[in-house]
């Protein structure tokens, strides 16, 4: 039995500033109002004492432990901690025979916390599936990979899955402020001041992980000379903790417009330098790589289409290889998908042809299908005409019938044009062989008819 939840005042000689001052109450704890903001989920529970078994999920340094912590004291449960790496089945039984005890003689809930809970096992999940869903455990898990690939349905049926967001930057100066002016818990006594480059140095280095930003905030103190008794930490002692430089980027500014701008610019330009350059210049500066990799996969469609249909696919494969090693190594898939969409060859063509669908579709509103192409499950719908006079394409020695698809308000519209160029000159090649095998029986059929 582990109990790593003892009070904010049995803090450990030595523990870093971001355990020290790890939040004791809901109203020392900073973001995720969506869960903890009046009237919320995790608010209530705590408020009213109760615990439900969940699934904490988001990135690191959002207060997914220190969370779990509040709900466990405020419910006054017995607490047991759970290695998914280390421990197995023999040690799960007996987490739920000690639960049993606690149940009968001390009337006490048992509450499993599992941080990292995507490291469990299957036969892990399975043999404390049943005693979730009792009641006999409540389960808490922090994680930051996604639940739904790492958690059997059972279980996760069993629980309910709140996702916690990257804090603000409001929320990581708040978080800065308070350990520099807690003279008990944080770097008051120190006598540090930041200068406001290097506040904001390392609120944007955080990249939304309040734990990050503590442990700089704490070497930059610690690196900076003491004068007069007071520490005054500037850009260049920032920059040393966090070892990395400044960048100019300000990631809801102008700044980031302008650099997405000229990476899109730089890609459809087919300008591999260029773009590798901006592509860097973005992530070196704290910039989100899955939102990167996002525009890469919209620029893919956009961009490229069917001119080279290997890279739509190549950049949906760089966002899970990023998301399977994360950073640094998951860098060179971005660098990697840069490149290749840099070097494809370029058609809007797809792009074009959805808008113009699209207009017509909301302008024209809900044109009926026409009958012979709609599904005809019934008898009924088979007397009124549904299905009537299809033809089969595969019927054909060529599999290619002579028959409207389109609405009649919109017969022989055409969207799609693809160009000469890549890949899209053999989709226009075939879609104009078509067009001739059509026309050909058309004016045949007419002759025919014409002879009669």
């Amino acid at each position: 039995m582990t109990d790593l939840f003892s009070t904010q005042d049995e803090i450990q000689p030595g523990a870093p500033l971001a355990e020290r001052i790890r939040p004791a109450s809901l109203s020392e704890f900073v973001g995720q109002d969506h869960l903890i903001g009046p009237g919320k989920i995790l608010r209530r529970l705590v408020e009213v004492g109760r615990l439900a078994s969940l699934i904490l999920w988001g990135p690191p340094g959002t207060g997914k432990t220190t969370l779990a912590r509040l709900l466990v004291r405020a419910a006054r449960a017995e607490f047991v901690s759970f290695s998914a790496v280390l421990s197995g089945v023999k040690e799960v039984r007996e987490v739920v025979a000690a639960a049993r005890e606690h149940q009968r003689y001390a009337r006490r809930e048992t509450v499993l916390f599992v941080d990292e809970i995507h490291r469990f096992n299957k036969a892990q999940q399975d043999a404390f599936l049943p005693h979730v869903e009792s009641g006999l455990i409540t389960l808490i898990g922090a994680t930051t990979e996604n639940p739904s690939f790492e958690i059997i349905a059972a279980l996760l049926s069993r629980m309910r899955v709140l996702v916690l967001e990257p804090l603000a930057r409001d929320d990581l100066a708040c978080l800065l402020n308070r350990a520099l002016a807690d003279g008990r818990r944080g770097l008051a006594e120190t006598g540090a001041e930041l200068a406001t480059e290097a506040r904001d140095f390392l609120i944007q280095a955080s990249g939304g992980d309040a734990r990050a930003l503590l442990n700089s905030l704490e070497l930059a103190v610690t690196i900076t000379p003491v004068v007069g008794g007071r520490s005054h930490v500037g850009l260049a002692e920032a920059e040393e903790a966090v070892q990395k430089r400044s960048l100019r980027y300000d990631k809801d500014g102008e700044e980031h417009y302008n650099l997405i701008s000229a990476l899109h610019k730089s890609l459809r330009d087919s300008d591999p330098d260029a773009a590798l350059y901006w592509l860097a210049r973005m992530l070196e500066a704290g910039e989100d790589p899955v939102y990167l990799l996002r525009r890469m996969i919209r620029f893919a469609s956009e961009d490229i289409g069917l001119a080279d249909p290997v890279a739509l696919m190549l950049s949906v494969s760089a966002l899970e290889s990023y998301r399977l090693l994360g950073s640094p190594e998951g860098d060179l898939a971005l660098a990697h998908a840069v490149v290749y969409l840099a070097t494809a060859e370029k058609s809007n063509s797809i792009y074009t042809a959805y808008q113009e669908a699209r207009r017509d579709a909301r302008e024209r509103g809900p044109l009926p299908v026409p009958l012979h192409i709609r599904n005809a499950p019934t008898r009924l719908m088979k007397d009124l005409g549904y299905g009537r006079g299809y033809h089969y394409a595969h019927d054909d020695q060529e599999a290619v019938v002579d028959q409207e698809h389109m609405p009649d308000e919109l017969a022989g519209r055409r969207y799609y044009r693809p160009t000469d160029r890549g890949r899209e000159r053999a989709v226009a090649q075939r879609l104009d062989a078509w067009r001739s095998i059509r026309e050909s029986r058309r004016r045949r059929t007419e002759e025919d008819g014409s002879d009669e």
